[in-house]
């Protein structure tokens, strides 16, 4: 397969920039936001996204036109509204600048979103989706799975109908831009959700299926790739999102998690002739593509460093680094 700029990117961390302490996920812990309060979410927030400017320049100068961003640009965004931080106006302009990159923009919010969920997990999960569908519409992009958000359905409750009838009734609580831009990806465990589960959701509410070739190899539910990728593919209305990656189990570590992702990439999506956008999602990010490529990267000691800190971590949905107060200044 020709991976050409258009085609392909990572996600949320880029490690050759990361190694220089270039990075969109600073975070704090509770104690420090209590005591600190948004003066300090807000000198993060601006840093965060200032490197996240930096991280699509640097993509686009890489042959990368499609980035999934961090979840955690803001930190504590849900007790806050972003319009009310004290660096608003760096902000926006900031993050309008990156919405007029030629770059396809995308993001997953954490699996403790449910929106099939009741009471205070759904008021939680519509408060985080909301949060994630504002800073697309900062950026002036126009609501559409162009720009898409990401989510599982979560778990069945005891109850899989039941519960897809709930996700696709508590959709109707998103407001008109976050409904344009939802997506629902198949799972990796038998007892949740295939691409069959989720074409009906589509069916009802019109959220286009990401197909993802690793969990679809755990959980294929009667169906051969060619048909799962298919049915996944033909429920969108923009060019289609799939995501990629290798098993660490068969490729790397047998002792490994049968869930685990392969820290490097061994082996090609079959695209089945469809023009596609593919977000690889191993863990060495975008050194896996260019090696890949053929392109091999030089491995700095800092970089080697980050490098194994990486491996420990989960390339769907990494965690935040937790910064102190003294490392931004505010």
């Amino acid at each position: 397969m020709d991976l050409t700029p258009l085609n392909v990117g990572y996600a949320c961390i880029n490690l050759n920039l990361q190694a220089d302490k270039i990075m969109t996920n600073r975070g704090m812990i509770k104690k420090t936001f209590t005591e600190k309060g948004v003066v300090y979410a807000s000198a993060l927030a601006l840093k965060n996204i200032q490197d996240l400017l930096k991280i699509v320049d640097w993509n686009l100068a890489h042959g990368f036109r499609l980035f999934r961003m961090s979840s955690d640009l803001f930190p504590w965004a849900s007790e806050y509204r972003i319009a009310s931080l004290p660096d608003f106006v760096e902000i926006r302009a900031t993050l309008e600048e990156i919405g007029s990159r030629p770059i396809r923009i995308t993001t997953h919010p954490g699996p403790f979103n449910h929106l099939a969920g009741q009471g205070k997990v759904l008021d939680n999960t519509i408060t985080d989706l909301e949060y994630h569908s504002e800073v697309f519409d900062l950026m002036g992009l126009t609501p559409s799975h162009w720009n898409k958000i990401n989510i599982h359905l979560g778990g069945t409750y005891g109850d899989k109908p039941g519960t897809i009838a709930r996700f696709c009734k508590n959709f109707s609580r998103l407001s008109e831009n976050l409904r344009a831009r939802l997506t629902v990806e198949n799972d990796d465990r038998p007892s949740l959700y295939s691409v069959a589960d989720l074409v009906p959701v589509h069916e009802t509410i019109g959220t286009p299926v990401v197909f993802d070739y690793f969990h679809y190899s755990l959980h294929p539910d009667g169906l051969t790739e060619e048909e799962a990728f298919l049915m996944a593919v033909n429920t969108w209305d923009v060019r289609p999102v799939v995501h990629y990656s290798d098993s660490r189990q068969a490729y790397e570590d047998p002792k490994a998690r049968r869930e685990a992702h392969a820290d490097w990439l061994y082996s090609m999506p079959n695209t089945y002739g469809k023009d596609i956008d593919i977000v690889f999602e191993s863990k060495m990010k975008e050194l896996a593509i260019m090696r890949l490529r053929g392109e091999e990267p030089e491995i700095t000691p800092k970089l080697a460093k980050l490098m194994n800190q990486q491996k420990k971590q989960d390339p769907e949905n990494p965690p935040a680094e937790v910064v102190a107060p003294g490392e931004v200044a505010l």
